[in-house]
């Protein structure tokens, strides 16, 4: 291959790497302000949840049971995403290091 291919093929790969750097970057940033807003949001539901279940252990009802159980679901559910959202971020934080590695060694 003449010496110019490879260094072409070097700048494009570079570029590459840069291009999905940026787009990792910002995704990881909005993938922080959604974490932030569903850590705030959680409180509220898992608050509104407890109070719930103490309202459906003192009025020993079927429909307070049922209106606790709905809220823990829900506050479960919004756990479940959290955790989605953290794993998310770290997983893509480990291949932006990946990436600035692979920048590194040029």
């Amino acid at each position: 291959m003449p010496r110019w291919g490879r260094r072409s093929i070097g700048i494009v790969a570079r570029w590459l790497v840069e291009r999905r750097l940026t787009q990792a970057a910002e995704r990881l940033e909005r993938l922080r302000v959604e974490l932030a807003q569903v850590d705030e949001q959680l409180g509220v539901v898992a608050d509104a949840a407890d109070d719930h279940e103490l309202r459906a252990m003192v009025s020993e009802t079927p429909l307070a049971a049922q209106e606790a159980a709905e809220a823990r679901k829900h506050a479960d559910a919004l756990c479940r995403h959290r955790d989605q959202i953290r794993h998310e971020i770290s997983e893509l934080e480990a291949r932006s290091d990946r990436w600035l590695d692979e920048l590194a060694r040029g």
